[in-house]
């Protein structure tokens, strides 16, 4: 093979081959992004495919022999039965485990076409298995470039099969063949994306996506069930998954808000619990609930907001101020004794509501409620029940509400020394006290919101202020890319809500400020965009069923109808300019416009042929004049057969060179027409330029005769 064919041949390969690695590579992240791969599959997988890439780039040489191959694909099977009965215990995990083994020891073995196209099912299956486990929005970048690195290899494996068969002579050489199968790979993935996408958003929407239901993708968050420990929320601060996304409707101020979940009301020194009581059902009429009670005449500002809770293992719904009405997909909703709204069965994908609220104002400003609340006794006395304490708790319990002329009083100055005289952190104690509480006021002085909540709800109790601690989370950060609050795990909270007489529960956050708040630096910014676009993927992808297909096409249908209108009117004030200028106007100079748009067509019915023919005629002249390549062997054989189909004879497609030279008479032409094809062949495949202008030579001759 000529040395420049030799240069597209290696070219070729290395694409192939590196976009066959992109392939199982994509597929690889896909899963990996889902969250779903333990550690020591994502270490022996990634240093797999850089130990590929690299002997790839021929930074080394490495072999493994079918034989050893053999033996590690056996004894992997054995492994196999024990990852799934002993290790994963899971037959999709243990599943995926295997997939990722061959996956490796496919890329790193592969010779044969066929081992290659082995490859390629084992990166679908990758890419199927993310499909499974993961709804994120980087399962769309990833399956981008999927298609990218799959239209690559096809494109050139179809190269290169080509090139295996015929030893085809690339005109532009190697170095330019990169540039030419990027470009290529590029417009038909966007192609594909473009047309899909299309299909996507038109095509009917039966069902909802099947493979969602196969996998859960519960988030686990502790201290929202009937039962929390000192601790479980700050755990989960540390944690920045987003949780809710939020979009507020009200155009009035509505500054800080808590979105509450429930409500604790018993507390033995370490946890807090809720008594099992039969919660309240709800009527849900047409997906309306009505929260507020009967005869209640809410006053002060409200709120319309809508909320998507991802899909985490909970049932409560997360509710600002104080809820009155809600709209919810469910059938069955209840209310605890506590006042939180739980589902009965909630959605694996998560739940989506809209609520009105009466925010809660601030208490020396809200008016008195009227009837005045009233707390039965009953309810009054489980507010009240305090564990064994340490003493001194409920002398500093009385030391910060001296002076205090009411419980209104009392709840602010203990809410005011505990945010001024204690400090914030999210540290756990390094070491179990029997008695938690005592240890954070007398000793460590700091904490994170469940002691500031349980303290103040413990020393209110002590002064015979009922009290309860509530935990939900707080407002979270509004995103203006998306128009939506986004609340992360991190904002996870915990207060106090305490029963003042005439206003009913009242909340109080005794926690003071982080001292060290989260900037919003570059990081966040990008963190934005990035939920932002996770946003729409759900919105639109994950979630777009008929509903939302309907809506869709009905904004479309309305924005086609005002432009159509709007278009129906210029429409209208052209055909007005046109007759009083247009017209006129075409009379002088139609004949003209019609004569220059003939030639304009002609020019450009004539100017290709004419330009090939002006490449070919200046290639023959540079031949001539000695400068040829390999390449030009193709080119002065097409010229050859020009000169022979204006004698008459024209070569049948299926013929070779040497077949068309042979079926030729015996005559002066046939002679040179043989001569010719030898020389030719000479040129195009043993390389030798010298005969470039022996055949140019023969060109003239056939001219001239």
């Amino acid at each position: 093979m000529p040395r420049q064919d030799a240069g597209a041949a290696v070219s070729v390969e290395r694409f192939f081959q590196l976009s066959l690695l992109g392939l199982v590579a994509s597929g690889y992240l896909a899963v990996a992004g889902s969250g779903s791969l333990d550690a020591p599959t994502v270490a022996l997988t990634t240093a797999g495919l850089v130990l590929r890439g690299l002997l790839i780039c021929g930074q080394f040489r490495f072999e493994i022999s079918e034989r050893a191959s053999t033996a590690i694909t056996v004894m992997y099977a054995v492994f196999f039965v024990a990852d799934y009965f002993l290790l994963s215990r899971d037959f999709l995990a243990a599943t995926v485990h295997l997939l990722f083994f061959l996956a490796v020891m496919k890329i790193l073995t592969a010779r044969t076409n066929r081992d290659y196209l082995y490859t390629a099912v084992i990166a679908f299956l990758e890419l199927l298995a993310a499909a499974i486990l993961s709804i994120n929005f980087n399962f769309f970048v990833f399956l981008a470039l999927y298609l990218i690195f799959a239209i690559a290899a096809l494109t050139s494996g179809e190269i290169r099969r080509s090139m295996g068969r015929s030893e085809l002579t690339w005109r532009s050489g190697g170095q330019r063949l990169y540039p030419r199968l990027s470009v290529l790979t590029g417009l038909v993935t966007v192609g594909i994306l473009a047309l899909t996408a299309g299909l996507f958003f038109i095509l009917p929407r039966t069902a909802e996506a099947a493979f969602s239901h196969l996998v859960a993708h519960h988030i686990f968050l502790p201290g929202f069930s009937n039962q929390v420990t000192l601790g479980d929320i700050g755990e989960i601060k540390t944690n920045s998954r987003p949780v809710m996304h939020i979009k507020i409707w009200s155009a009035v101020p509505v500054g800080p808000l808590k979105w509450r979940g429930a409500a604790l009301t018993d507390f033995d020194g370490k946890r807090w619990t809720n008594r099992v009581r039969p919660p309240e059902p709800l009527a849900v009429e047409n997906e309306h609930v009505i929260l507020a009670p009967p005869g209640f005449r809410p006053q002060g500002r409200r709120i319309s907001y809508h909320v998507d809770v991802e899909a985490i293992e909970n049932e409560t719904l997360f509710l600002a101020g104080t809820p009155l009405t809600l709209d919810l997909h469910a059938r069955t909703l209840y209310r605890t004794e506590s006042g939180a709204v739980r589902v009965a069965h909630p959605s694996p994908q998560g739940l989506h509501y809209d609520a009105w609220s009466l925010l809660e104002e601030q208490p020396g400003v809200a008016p008195a409620l009227y009837p005045a609340p009233i707390l039965p006794l009953s309810a009054r006395s489980t507010y009240l029940q305090l564990p064994v304490l340490d003493r001194r708790i409920g002398e500093l319990a009385r030391s910060f509400a001296a002076g205090a002329g009411n419980d209104l009083e009392r709840a602010r100055a203990i809410e005011r020394h505990l945010r001024s005289d204690f400090g914030y952190t999210l540290q756990l104690p390094d070491r179990e006290t029997a008695d938690p509480l005592a240890y954070f006021l007398f000793t460590r002085r700091k904490g994170h919101c469940e002691y500031f909540a349980s303290a103040m709800a413990v020393m209110l109790r002590a002064l015979d202020i009922p009290a309860r601690m509530a935990t939900g989370f707080q407002s979270g950060v509004y995103n203006p890319v998306s128009d939506l609050w986004l609340v992360r795990a991190s904002d996870a909270h915990s207060w106090v809500e305490a029963w003042i007489p005439g206003r009913g529960w009242t909340t109080f956050d005794p926690t003071p400020p982080d001292p060290n708040p989260p900037s919003f630096a570059l990081l966040t910014r990008l963190t934005l965009y990035l939920d932002a676009a996770e946003t729409f993927w759900q919105q639109w992808v994950v979630d777009y069923d008929l509903a939302r297909q309907g809506a869709l096409a009905y904004r479309m249908e309305q924005g086609a109808h005002r432009m159509g209108l709007s278009g129906f009117d210029t429409l209208l004030n052209m055909r007005a300019f046109w007759d009083r200028y247009g017209a006129g106007w075409l009379r002088r100079f139609g004949l003209w416009l019609v004569g220059a748009g003939a030639v304009l067509v002609a020019l450009g019915l004539g100017t290709g042929p004419l330009l090939r023919l002006l490449r070919m005629r200046r290639r023959v002249a540079l031949v001539r004049r000695g400068q040829a390549s390999v390449a030009d062997a193709t080119l002065l054989y097409k010229r050859m057969l020009h000169i022979l189909k204006r004698r008459g004879y024209q070569k049948p497609a299926w013929f070779t060179p040497a077949e068309f030279a042979a079926s030729l008479p015996r005559t002066e032409l046939g002679t040179a027409v043989d001569e010719f094809t030898v020389t030719y062949n000479a040129l195009r495949f043993g390389g030798h330029t010298d005969a470039a202008s022996k055949l140019s030579m023969l060109l003239d001759r056939m001219e001239q005769g």
